[in-house]
């Protein structure tokens, strides 16, 4: 069933082509139903004004305020006619703060009649900075005045709605548009279920359009938030919930390992004791395995946590039973280190068919787009004769070319890094529908597992396997307290003095990256070299802002011929070839360098134990996942970790407070709590996920917890009862709405 046509109508039919044209470019609405659905970010009341010592810099503001003072200023300008130009100045006040605004030339005539001393208006404008005051310059406005009748019906009644905008399209001209379209609200087709709606007590859909875009109190707001929220999670919850019905009528060859096989043999050698996270997990893993539909497992564990191991005894378990496996990694970097990891972990049991394999072994391949025309052959002969029982590669595994004897299970390491296609294209590769293990180091809060990865079943790792030792993470100011950054090097210094290894991270390589103009390595010397040459903590922040990021070339040159002289200082980034990075990696790995200069290439993966300090330079141009997962490349032995986060922004910058909040804990779940918080939700996992996500405008992830785990349960029973939908109409329709060609493949391939 099509949506409402009300709701389907063009815009450029009810506003106009130029409006909606704007509305199209700028803010992706196309139709009434979108211009319906696109929320008030919040709200002023008429008696109450705005708080101007809070506004943003450099920001897009709307605010609601009154003219306390009006000046017209003539000046000498050869542009102007007869030599003299004029500039008006108005001050607003909010009664606790001031505003400058200012116009200019032939802008000043309209705004000199209208902006006078006691007249309230609202206006809009990008927040700058002249003669050390707050400005808008040129802003728009409009009249607020409220002893009309038409500005009452304007503005609401008492709540004046105030939109997301832009500076082509201020918020009263959103509102003004909304205002001509509202009407159309009464067409809409509620998507949630009569009982549903009744007995959680939420008003109608129609009503709720009312009140959210003209509300008379502060009730009608939150009724009509509380039911936008439950129709974005509950449509989206319904979508995924089909997703997983489908997903249990798929066949799929039951995989169970031998007694006495492959996995008891590796269970048999290994030198450490399983963690009991790691026992549970594998045997929720196991039991997925043994049933005639597709395992779909999201697997997230703490950096460090053991996810390696879990999933090589899955993968064990189906060579067991006669099947492939296919690990599926980001980057070639990556790929190599799990596959060194599993032969070493394997040992014989790795060499099937050769001189001195075990018994029960198999043979493990490592696919790459980079490798040798000889080596890739028999990699892919292995692959499709099933000499090869495990198979570890990248995005060359999903080359058409590549075929497998009856792949079994795909294991996705990294989820967020790969678009759906990709993990598609790979398990399309099965006779049948293999089974799928999504890993993520990245944790994910439960809410968000539910909204992005809703049709796969959640195991976490939260326990660290016994050996791992503690990080100490400090925050290192290197504007504000340059010394703290020669501290910082001479403690590289000691550590590797004890034997150990060291990282250092840098956001750019530095080659051709370079910005032309630019002395190459010239601010990298500064940062890195000594505290002599550090920027003043006055200074920082903007040159913090303008320089370009450090770069690994720079940086690692400097530090060789200044503070980290003498040691053995090695440099890894994604553009070298393969085979240099994987002899760096060896190298390292075997301690022949003490220090490894590096792009977030090292990210996940790589687990050197005998590496016990990890620098971060420029850490404030990092994410707080990300920070987390560099870290977790020490302490990874038996010797205490350190990572040091070097940033040149100032102590009370937003960028120092993250990087405090990342300092202070160790906990995963808690910082990609606050990751969240501080970054919209269609960001948490990358665009590499896109899809339901996008779909979320009242809806917040964290605060609503509770609304989506109850939408999901009503949302399961829903689909069980009725598949198709076909007693709901209108749920239908808003699914419709939600699965446009890209959240289609998002849900169907997921």
């Amino acid at each position: 069933m099509d949506l409402v046509p009300a709701l389907e109508e063009p815009l450029k039919k009810v506003l106009g082509p130029a409006t909606a044209k704007v509305m199209a470019e700028h803010l992706g609405l196309h139709t009434v139903g979108d211009l319906l659905h696109h929320y008030p970010r919040r709200y002023e009341e008429r008696g109450q004004l705005t708080h101007l010592a809070d506004l943003p810099m450099d920001e897009h503001v709307t605010v609601v305020a009154m003219v306390a003072d009006a000046r017209l200023h003539t000046f000498a300008s050869s542009k102007a006619p007869r030599g003299k130009g004029q500039r008006l100045e108005v001050t607003i006040t909010d009664g606790s703060g001031r505003l400058q605004l200012v116009f200019f030339g032939n802008g000043v005539h309209k705004p000199h009649k209208e902006l006078l001393p006691g007249t309230r208006a609202m206006f809009a404008g990008k927040v700058s900075v002249f003669n050390r005051r707050l400005q808008l310059a040129h802003p728009a406005y409009e009249l607020l005045r409220g002893d009309t009748e038409e500005a009452v019906d304007a503005w609401a009644g008492a709540l004046i709605p105030i939109y997301p905008a832009t500076a082509k399209l201020e918020s009263w001209k959103i509102g003004k548009a909304i205002q001509t379209v509202l009407p159309s609200a009464q067409e809409a087709v509620d998507p949630l279920p009569d009982a549903l709606r009744a007995g959680r007590g939420l008003v109608p859909l129609p009503e709720a359009l009312l009140k959210i875009h003209r509300p008379h109190t502060k009730a009608d707001i939150a009724d009509a938030r509380a039911r936008l929220k439950w129709d974005e999670a509950f449509v989206l919850q319904v979508a995924l919930a089909r997703r997983r019905r489908t997903d249990t009528q798929l066949p799929a060859v039951a995989r169970r390992p031998r007694p006495d096989g492959l996995l008891t043999a590796f269970d048999d050698r290994l030198p450490f004791t399983l963690t009991d996270g790691q026992r549970k997990v594998s045997e929720e893993i196991f039991t997925d395995l043994a049933t005639e539909h597709p395992m779909h497992r999201l697997l997230q564990g703490e950096v460090g946590s053991g996810k390696t191991m879990v999933a090589l005894r899955a993968m064990l378990a189906v060579v067991d039973a006669g099947g492939q496996a296919a690990m599926l990694a980001p980057t070639e970097v990556l790929a190599q280190q799990h596959h060194r990891s599993v032969v070493e972990m394997m040992g014989e049991l790795a060499e099937g068919g050769m001189l001195g394999g075990a018994e029960q072994a198999t043979k493990v391949v490592l696919l790459t787009g980079s490798m040798g025309a000889a080596a890739r052959r028999q990699a892919m002969l292995d692959l499709v004769t099933g000499e090869a029982g495990i198979v570890i590669g990248t995005h060359a595994l999903i080359e058409d070319k590549v075929q497998f004897h009856d792949l079994g299970l795909v294991v996705v390491d990294e989820q967020h890094r790969f678009g759906v296609e990709q993990r598609d294209a790979l398990r399309g590769k099965g006779r049948q529908t293999p089974h799928l293990l999504v890993m993520t180091a990245t944790p994910i809060p439960r809410t968000v597992a539910m909204t992005v990865f809703g049709d796969l079943e959640t195991s976490v790792l939260d326990q660290l396997p016994a050996g791992r030792s503690p990080i100490a993470s400090h925050v290192v100011p290197a504007a504000d307290k340059p010394h703290f950054l020669s501290r910082a090097w001479e403690r590289l210094r000691e550590e590797v003095g004890k034997g150990h290894q060291a990282y250092i991270v840098c956001p750019r390589i530095g080659d051709e990256e370079d910005t032309p103009g630019k002395k190459k390595g010239a601010q990298s010397a500064q940062s890195a070299q000594s505290a002599q040459s550090a920027q003043s903590a006055q200074g920082a922040p903007d040159d913090a802002e303008k320089r370009p990021p450090l770069a690994v070339l720079d940086v690692a040159d400097q530090l060789a011929k200044g503070p980290l002289k003498g040691l053995r200082v090695e440099v890894l980034h994604g553009r070298m070839p393969p085979d240099d990075k994987d002899a760096v990696m060896r190298r390292f790995a075997a301690g022949d360098t003490d220090v490894l200069v590096a792009t977030t290439v090292i990210e996940v993966g790589v687990n050197v134990p005998n590496a016990t300090v990890m620098v971060i330079m420029d850490a404030d141009r990092f994410g707080v996942s990300q920070l987390h997962q560099l870290r977790g490349r020490v302490g990874r032995g038996s010797a205490p970790g350190l990572c040091l986060l070097v940033s040149e922004m100032p102590e009370a910058s937003a960028a120092r407070q993250r990087l405090n909040a990342v300092a202070a804990t160790l906990d995963g779940f808690e910082l990609s709590r606050i990751d969240l918080e501080q970054r919209r939700e269609g960001d948490v996992l990358g665009q590499a996920q896109s899809g339901a996500r996008t779909s979320l405008r009242m809806l917040a992830v964290i605060e609503d917890e509770e609304i989506i785990a109850e939408a999901r349960e009503e949302a399961t029973a829903v689909v069980a009862a009725d598949p198709d939908l076909a007693r709901l109409p209108g749920l239908r329709a808003a699914l419709d709405a939600l699965l446009d060609e890209e959240r289609e493949q998002y849900l169907e391939k997921g």
